[in-house]
């Protein structure tokens, strides 16, 4: 498995799409329905209604790369929210590798004005 840079951004689209659809549509998706530039340096992460594949495009400097993934057996587990998620890069790996991000959650981080 690969690790992406963790100075992308991470929009995730949380309707399902139709597959059949590839760069062409996704992109147009991304700037219709998700508001956003596909141009952008960032990754547009969709799923199919069965959740059992997902879709990432993104722009790579001179043109667009889609990359998909497909579950034999299990399910993603689709977070809720807006219309349009923002996730962390090691949010999407978990996303990837089958982790439920509602259950997740981190110590919240501390800022201190002094030692004391």
């Amino acid at each position: 498995m690969f690790r992406f840079d963790e100075a992308l951004k991470v929009y995730q689209h949380r309707e399902p799409v139709d597959f059949r659809q590839s760069i062409n549509g996704l992109s147009i998706r991304v700037e219709q329905a998700m508001r956003l530039n596909p141009m952008a340096p960032a990754l547009f992460v969709f799923g199919n209604r069965r959740r059992d594949r997902i879709k990432i495009l993104g722009w790579g400097g001179n043109g667009f790369w889609l990359l998909m993934k497909r579950l034999e057996a299990d399910r993603f587990i689709w977070p809720g929210g807006d219309d349009v998620v923002t996730l962390s890069i090691e949010q999407l790996h978990w996303l990837l590798e089958g982790i439920d991000l509602s259950v997740i959650q981190k110590h919240p981080q501390r800022h201190y004005l002094r030692m004391s």
